[in-house]
């Protein structure tokens, strides 16, 4: 780019005077830069907006499936056994007498210093026998009584093994059952599987310094205890799955007689997630309200001026929010929402009343959770619509945006090249200028220098 002759001739500021020009010629340009900018940051507004309609979509949606709202408190008469439930549980009550815990089996073997050979000098095979007759064979690397650990523990058969000191440097194996209960129940002995299957193999805890320090067992419980109808039920945990449906009851210690389970409808969960939801939709709704404001600004001439905010004017963006308003406060099965302690207030957001729908519940608990599922179906189907990647409303908005982001960034890289083209051209023509009134003002003083030699010359 040619470099400006800032008024050598002419005695112009050029410089200041192209710069003055390139600043009408860019106008068109810092037009689209306003507009790059107020379209970035709508962008940015509308993904808050679609986070915030994402997050109220997950909540009602988890709202409204089969059975969420059918929550159920568990409680016990002993500390003894906990009790939970699920939303496939029924309020009810049952008497529980917990007779035995689970345990996992756990042996020891006898003294040792090594593991002992077979008849060749090489490492004796170890047999692991699990409830099932299964049969895990298991060849050590050496006698190390580590590489048997080693062994065992990557054979990934009943039992896991650790080494235990004995004292005078010897060690025990210390064999525990890898699943509690019966079904967890092994043998173990030295030699080959089909030594054990022919009865040739040593059974390592018929030694007399061996034991079973705990034998496999599963927990134990009487249902109807001392009636004819009296049951009893096991569990290879210490945990009674589906005791009734839908209720898992956990017992630590046996109970020196029955311990009642109460299941009873969990109103202050219920009214928990009907609070969450008015909650989020408010998120929503305000944040629409924020943004569309209009708000009172006074110009440098003290003039009062009105300004809108980034939604204002939006219909895109007003059609979502009248659509989350209306799936909250519109009537369900002809009943208002304020029945259920859902209440619109005159700023166009909701309440929420949890005593009010407490009683609900209480009077009606079915029709009250259908209600709620009801209102939490319609918020998801109108979250949904406006934040779908493919189809939806905001969605919609923000890739439009992005699109016009694009256009105005080409039409703005466009204008640069048009402006440096045009500087570039008035810098030439300035110069060339300045160049001009030089070779002119050289030929004005050659010609007064003429002058005045011939006016001299006739004296």
């Amino acid at each position: 780019m040619a470099s400006s002759i800032d008024g050598l001739a002419s005695g112009l500021n050029t410089t200041s005077i192209i710069d003055s020009l390139m600043a009408v010629e860019a106008q068109p340009q810092t037009l689209l830069k306003t507009k790059l900018a107020s379209d970035q940051t709508m962008i940015s507004t509308l993904q808050s907006l679609n986070s915030k309609l994402s997050s109220l979509k997950d909540l009602a949606s988890g709202d409204s499936a089969v059975n969420a709202l059918n929550l159920f408190s568990a409680t016990t008469t002993s500390p003894s056994i906990t009790a939970t439930a699920t939303t496939s549980a029924t309020a009810g009550s049952i008497d529980v007498t917990v007779t035995q815990l689970a345990q996992s089996q756990v042996d020891v073997t006898a003294a040792m210093s090594n593991w002992p050979t077979d008849g060749s000098g090489a490492p004796a095979h170890l047999t692991l026998v699990d409830s099932t007759g299964k049969q895990t064979e298991i060849t050590p690397a050496t006698t190390s009584l580590d590489d048997v650990v080693t062994a065992i523990n990557a054979a990934s058969g009943p039992a896991r093994a650790v080494k235990v000191p004995a004292g005078n440097g010897t060690y025990r194996l210390q064999l525990t059952a890898a699943t509690s209960g019966a079904a967890g129940a092994y043998s173990v002995y030295q030699g080959t599987a089909a030594q054990v299957s022919a009865g040739t193999a040593t059974d390592l805890m018929a030694d007399p310094s061996a034991a079973v320090v705990k034998a496999a067992q599963d927990a134990k419980a009487t249902l109807y205890a001392g009636t004819p109808a009296a049951q009893t039920i096991t569990s290879g945990t210490n945990t009674f799955t589906d005791l009734l449906p839908g209720v898992s009851v956990a017992a630590s210690a046996v109970t020196a007689g029955p311990v009642t389970v109460n299941i009873a409808s969990d109103s202050a969960g219920i009214t928990k997630k009907a609070g969450d939801l008015v909650n989020a939709v408010n998120d929503v709704l305000g944040f629409v309200s924020i943004y569309s404001a209009v708000t009172q600004t006074t110009d440098a001439n003290g003039a009062s001026a009105a300004s809108g905010g980034i939604f204002s004017g939006n219909s895109g963006v007003r059609s979502v929010n009248d659509q989350v308003f209306s799936a909250v406060s519109m009537p369900v099965n002809g009943k208002s929402p304020s029945e259920y302690g859902i209440n619109v207030t005159r700023d166009g957001n909701f309440t929420f009343d949890a005593a009010k729908l407490q009683s609900s519940l209480a009077s009606d608990p079915a029709g009250t959770q259908a209600a709620l599922q009801t209102i939490a179906s319609r918020v998801s189907d109108a979250a949904t619509s406006a934040t779908d990647p493919f189809s939806g409303s905001v969605t919609a908005l923000i890739k439009g945006q992005q699109s016009e982001v694009t256009d105005l960034g080409s039409q703005i890289s466009d204008w640069d090249q048009r402006l440096a083209s045009r500087r570039q051209t008035l810098q030439t023509t300035y110069n060339a200028m300045e160049v001009a009134l030089g070779q002119l003002n050289a030929q004005q003083s050659w010609l007064t220098g003429q002058i005045a030699g011939l006016s001299s010359s006739t004296k």
